[in-house]
């Protein structure tokens, strides 16, 4: 076990893995943000800013574009990087080459951030889904390295 901690291979996860993870932290109070910059909350208790009227407040309980954009780039990360953290884990056990190891990191975090960019600001499709379709195929292809090296049916 130390040897896979003290690993190149696995420090490269580590980080990359953190980056990762850190990004998608930062999506909820951007999330929070656009709420409060947009005035659309989904709670009576969120409404409060210093607004007393009860009708004002009755206004900002919306659903507001801006902040639902945010919220399913949020969750999409939760789709995507879950999944690249736990097969990354394992496929950093396999003890693949640390080149190609960094690529995969490197490609999948890349494609996260170029992902959000794409969300956040509505740029035209197909960047966003090329974006995911680049992380999903990094993540597949740790997977296939996975099963390849520890299949035991």
């Amino acid at each position: 076990m130390a040897d896979l901690i003290n690993s190149d291979v696995f420090l490269a996860f580590s980080t990359y893995t953190t980056i990762v993870i850190l990004k998608m932290m930062l999506m909820s109070p951007l999330t929070g943000y656009f709420r409060i910059t947009r005035k659309a909350f989904q709670n009576w208790e969120d409404t409060w800013m210093g607004k007393q009227d009860p009708e004002e407040r009755k206004k900002m309980l919306q659903t507001n574009p801006d902040v639902e954009r945010v919220r399913r780039c949020h969750h999409n990360d939760l789709e995507n990087i879950i999944p690249f953290v736990v097969i990354g884990l394992l496929y950093t056990l396999t003890g693949p080459d640390l080149s190609i190891a960094l690529l995969h990191f490197r490609v999948f975090v890349g494609s996260r951030f170029i992902h959000t960019v794409s969300y956040v600001m509505s740029l035209p499709q197909p960047s966003r889904a090329l974006s995911w379709v680049v992380g999903m195929i990094t993540t597949f292809s740790m997977a296939y390295r996975v099963l390849t090296t520890a299949l035991h049916l």
